[in-house]
């Protein structure tokens, strides 16, 4: 599953998964998503298929801004699984789970523009599109306007 993620062009610019990654480097990515939570940087899931069990994906809540009552999301769908729905699925699943984080009371989505898929999966999983940053870093240090959208805990 990393491996074809690292195929998709854009996936290793948001993340630390290397472009085309070696079997080596996916590995290395793997355990790299284990420690997060014990860093303290949040939280790491695999998506997985309901039926079988395979492996679809990857979903993360990021906790850096927990002081703040603030946590962001992402979320990555393997090329060859895209268009069934996996990630508003597992979207909706990882918000749920982020109303658990005592003092969580917002999760956010930073979405290019141009990702049309990510803004439509944002709004299936109950998310609402709040503004925009410009010049917004994204992981590869380079400089863009991102859609904001957010989702509140209820109550």
């Amino acid at each position: 599953m990393a491996r074809e993620l690292s195929t998709d062009p854009y996936v290793p610019l948001t993340g630390t998964l290397p472009a085309n990654a070696t079997e080596a480097d996916a590995v290395i990515w793997v355990h790299r998503q284990r420690t997060r939570h014990q860093e303290g940087a949040g939280f790491s899931f695999t998506i997985v298929e309901a039926e079988g069990g395979a492996p679809v994906g990857h979903c993360g809540l990021w906790l850096r801004q927990l002081a703040d009552g603030q946590g962001s999301a992402g979320y990555a769908i393997v090329p060859s699984s895209r268009g069934n729905g996996y990630a508003a699925q597992a979207l909706r699943a990882l918000t749920d789970f982020a109303w658990t984080v005592p003092g969580l009371e917002r999760v956010l989505l930073y979405i290019e523009p141009w990702n049309v898929a990510s803004v439509r999966t944002a709004e299936r999983a109950g998310y609402t599109q709040t503004g925009v940053l410009r010049d917004f870093e994204v992981s590869d240090k380079v400089r863009r306007d991102v859609l904001v959208h957010v989702a509140h805990r209820a109550g």
